[in-house]
């Protein structure tokens, strides 16, 4: 049991961000399978609509429970939120234009009752990477204290 506490304690901020980017993913599909399947829109328009939720999401998580934040102060949550919506806007116009455009090149098929599906899953998968990258380097980065 020590041992798995070690690993965990080692990990964390992966093993966290592993969780909670796959909570993000399902408000992402689950919104995403709503507003097209059930809502009746285009697959352009619920992945838009499906990344601002997944986003919104990710930001409290991320800044709470992965990277640990602590500040709430107006210049620092001022900061991450730019810089957060920022890189987020950066892998969401690749998601925006990828998904369809997937889609239109032949990955169109139906998985849990929705159209798309496929593209949206693997899109997803590097959009995650991506944004772990732009999260921890970019915008939750530690400051050096002077004595570093």
């Amino acid at each position: 049991m020590a041992k798995l506490k070690e690993l965990y304690l080692k990990y964390k901020q992966y093993i966290l961000y592993l969780v909670f980017g796959g909570l993000t993913t399902v408000v992402s599909w689950g919104s995403y399978s709503l507003f097209v399947r059930f809502g009746g829109l285009s697959v352009a328009v619920g992945n838009a609509l499906s990344w601002v939720c997944a986003v919104l999401f990710a930001f409290f998580v991320d800044k709470i429970f992965v990277f640990e934040s602590k500040s709430w102060s107006g210049t620092t949550v001022l900061r991450e939120i730019v810089s957060f919506f920022g890189a987020r806007g950066v892998t969401g116009v690749l998601e925006i234009v990828a998904v369809p455009a997937l889609v239109k090149l032949g990955l169109d098929q139906t998985l849990f009752g929705t159209r798309g599906m496929l593209a949206k899953i693997l899109v997803s998968v590097v959009i995650v990477i991506l944004n772990f990258l732009f999260s921890k380097f970019l915008v939750f980065r530690k400051k050096k204290t002077e004595s570093e």
